[in-house]
């Protein structure tokens, strides 16, 4: 549902909304448009609400109002900006290599700006029609949220990581509830789509039903730090060495994994899942490639650091056939384009309307 995207575009933080980095970082930058993911169980859309970037009606000079953007009224200062840019700095900061922490901490000022915008755009308009959530609505939205996250994260993790209440929650979850209720507002009449439509979309689509070659990998990074010299770099090495040595000798992946790693993924005992080539960093990828399964491989060192991989599952190419779960993805997949699409027809609609004032500090 479109308020789950909102939802979460609040809540996962601009990391997975505005940056290439995913785990470790080792996932390299795509260029062009992403592929539907209609190869997965569940075809998703975007999170982001709108990638249309903040459209302002006048842009005034000024050097001492310390005011940002005022959208119909409702403003953000530069002192609220930046707290909110620090706040979500300080939860992906670890994440991202020294070299880009100023590229992606301009990415998350503008992110924030846009979510400033948008999100006063649809509260007006909600306030406006006076639109209202019950609290088995939230009941609901919050078990749907829950039923979303890794199997190891709870939802109190996942406020904790982002440094959110539990109050902040329901109000996001309330809010985001009568975003859907506004968007669906915009599409009466629309149908599901047909098993005509649903069968079209596959015939013109079938390079996307393609599955190439894919691994299912953990791994265990010790991870390198800026200004780590030569000698700080081999004792690191040194430790995923004999790091190595215990698994081979036939300790549990997992707990050393879980004891170890500098990766986030160790809350998962190091679990990457299943990847295809051209989405890891070269180094990374060509051992993940190269691996027997369930070999614990040499050491490999790439820009974050050195890994221990094993290699659980090995995929060959495949074409995915249009069964009754690949029609019910498929269908899924048309419902939230049209429902994007009507989100963003309104959007486009709220701030053609709107008086936004972008101010240049």
């Amino acid at each position: 549902m479109v308020y789950q995207k909102y939802i979460r575009n609040f809540f996962i933080t601009a990391c997975l909304i505005m940056l290439v980095f995913a785990g470790c970082g080792l996932k390299e930058e795509k260029s062009g448009s992403e592929k539907a993911e209609l190869q997965k169980p569940e075809v998703q859309q975007s999170e982001q609400p709108s990638s249309e970037s903040t459209v302002s009606s006048s842009i005034t000079q000024s050097t001492g109002s310390g005011i940002v953007i005022d959208v119909d009224g409702v403003k953000l200062t530069k002192e609220q900006l930046e707290s909110e840019v620090k706040k979500k700095m300080s939860i992906i900061k670890k994440q991202v290599p020294a070299d880009r922490q100023q590229q992606v901490k301009e990415n998350v000022r503008k992110q924030v700006i846009n979510d400033f915008t948008v999100r006063t755009l649809l509260a007006n308009e909600v306030n406006r029609l006076n639109l209202s959530v019950s609290d088995s609505e939230v009941t609901e939205a919050v078990d749907r949220l829950k039923s979303s996250l890794p199997k190891d994260m709870t939802i109190d993790d996942l406020m904790k990581k982002n440094k959110i209440t539990k109050e902040k929650m329901q109000e996001e979850i309330r809010f985001g509830i009568k975003i859907n209720k506004l968007v669906l507002s915009q599409m009466s009449g629309k149908k599901k789509p047909t098993e005509k439509e649903i069968n079209i979309f596959y015939q013109k689509n079938k390079e996307k039903f393609q599955m190439p070659e894919s691994v299912h990998v953990r791994h265990i990074l010790v991870a390198k730090a800026a200004g780590d010299d030569d000698k700080v770099k081999t004792e690191k090495k040194t430790k995923a060495e004999d790091l190595r040595k215990q698994l081979v000798a036939g300790a549990d992946f997992a707990d050393i994994a879980k004891k170890n790693s500098d990766c986030p993924s160790k809350q998962t005992g190091g679990d990457l899942g299943v990847f295809t080539r051209g989405e890891m960093v070269k180094q990374f990828e060509d051992a993940a490639f190269s691996q027997e399964v369930n070999a614990i491989g040499p050491v490999v060192e790439t820009e974050f650091g050195y890994h221990v991989i094993q290699v659980l599952e090995r995929h060959g190419p495949k074409t995915l056939t249009l069964d009754e779960k690949m029609k019910a993805n498929i269908s899924a997949f048309l419902e939230q384009q049209k429902q994007q699409e009507g989100f963003d027809a309104m959007l486009k609609k709220l701030r053609s309307k709107a008086n936004i004032v972008v101010y240049q500090n």
